[in-house]
């Protein structure tokens, strides 16, 4: 049996801190939407998007949101690698699949009817 992955945690106390600033601001956020609820609602949607920012910017700058951000380097980079298919190429592998499922279609209706008129007709009588 091979050794389970170990499970990454925070290491330091900045990073614990930071990602409880982040916790604390986005419930923060919440709250001030609804405790301004008397307010127009331009200015609780500006009060809940400015915590919200800075909240994703408190995550980011720990240590868990810089691998976040290079996961997503990373990933761009490799879908850049990706050899894309041509317009016809595309277009006749939609062509195959829908040709595909037409015939399955066909099959399946095909064995519907056969089995119902076995089962019904032929076995039981009841269509007469």
């Amino acid at each position: 049996m091979a050794n389970p992955l170990p499970v990454e945690t925070v290491s330091t106390g900045a990073d614990k801190a930071k990602l409880a600033a982040a916790a604390v601001l986005v419930v923060a956020a919440v709250v001030v939407f609804y405790v301004l609820s008397k307010q127009d609602l331009w200015l609780r949607v500006v009060a809940l998007i400015a915590l919200m920012a800075a909240a994703v910017a408190t995550f980011f700058t720990s240590e868990m949101g810089k691998e976040l951000i290079a996961y997503g380097r990373d990933s761009v980079r490799e879908v850049r690698k990706v050899v894309w298919p041509t317009r016809n190429e595309a277009l006749q592998m939609t062509a195959y699949v829908f040709a595909f499922v037409f015939v399955m279609a066909l099959f399946l209706w095909l064995t519907d009817k056969t089995l119902e008129w076995l089962f019904y007709d032929l076995i039981l009588g009841w269509r007469r």
